[in-house]
């Protein structure tokens, strides 16, 4: 299937721009011009019933992380989509994906929490699994004065926070706890540094290149070894069995395609019921293209739908 044409002349004005690449900026430009194309064409101006900033404990000193109540959310303990935010560990933060977590809430009756973990290449592996792990299990500890139920808590996020996620998942069935109900993985990374044909495929030229994720491995996980172990690469793990049911969001013009695919089905042939939305002509975090594309507001809603679904959300 060709690639959407809306998304090809977003490409076109993309690549028409006289700016290096991003695996040649320093993090910080890298975050700026991330912070910028968001602001181009992100969604704006979401209703939401209420946010409100807080701070989590974790290892290396409190996480910034904001909560979403959905419009007309009431007063009893809701339901909830732990998010992680994508960015290759290194770029987005809180701001980057509010608009998207306000879609999240709204379209799905939900409370989203947006946790704002570390960044690399300040804070590499495994300083973001760390602190998304410290999050999922303070919301659950406090899940009463947070306005949570306790008993349906998903995780979520896309790209890097979709592989987080992934991981989270797996580090809570090994300790016991916290409980997570449903895994919401969009465009996943599940395995850092592998091979794979869409790596090949589509290595340059569909908004997210081949080139920049390796800049981004590099920031994360410098000690090759470390990319072997399943809390930076969930499809390495031996053992999925017992794993939350899980929601997976493709694109078929995406690098991460095939790992993505790969994992849910691991999930699959170990038990878990998973739904896989393949966006067979769109790229890599589409979702982001709010103004630009409508396909992103129906895969949102659907996600966000899923999610509800999943956690008993009438």
């Amino acid at each position: 299937m060709p690639l959407d044409p809306l998304v090809q002349a977003f490409l076109d004005q993309l690549n028409a721009q006289p700016s290096p690449p991003m695996w040649q900026l320093t993090p910080d430009q890298a975050r700026e011009m991330f912070v910028a194309m968001m602001n181009l064409v992100g969604p704006k101006d979401v209703p939401i019933g209420k946010t409100e900033n807080i701070s989590i404990p974790g290892p290396a000193g409190d996480i910034p992380a904001r909560i979403y109540s959905p419009v007309a959310a009431g007063s009893d303990a809701q339901p909830t989509l732990v998010f992680f935010h994508g960015g290759g560990w290194v770029i987005g933060d809180l701001e980057t994906h509010d608009g998207l977590c306000r879609m999240f809430a709204n379209e799905g009756g939900l409370k989203v929490i947006a946790v704002d973990y570390r960044r690399a290449p300040e804070n590499p592996f495994p300083a973001a699994i760390e602190d998304a792990f410290a999050a999922v299990s303070w919301i659950e500890a406090n899940a009463a004065k947070l306005g949570v139920d306790p008993n349906s808590i998903a995780v979520g996020g896309d790209s890097a926070g979709g592989g987080l996620s992934a991981s989270l998942a797996q580090m809570a069935k090994t300790e016991g706890a916290p409980h997570i109900g449903f895994q919401l993985l969009m465009f996943p990374v599940t395995h850092v540094g592998g091979d794979t044909p869409s790596l090949h495929d589509f290595a340059k030229g569909y908004f997210l290149e081949t080139e920049t994720l390796e800049w981004f491995y590099k920031c994360y996980a410098p000690n090759a070894d470390d990319r072997n172990d399943p809390r930076a690469s969930p499809l390495l793990a031996e053992d999925v069995s017992g794993l939350p049911d899980a929601y997976v969001m493709l694109a078929g013009y995406d690098p991460l395609h095939d790992e993505g695919l790969r994992y849910a089905e691991k999930l699959r042939g170990a038990g878990a019921a998973v739904t896989v939305a393949d966006y067979p002509d769109l790229v890599h975090d589409f979702i982001y293209m709010q103004a630009v594309l409508p396909q992103a507001h129906a895969a949102v809603s659907a996600a966000a739908k899923a999610v509800a679904a999943a956690l008993g959300k009438k």
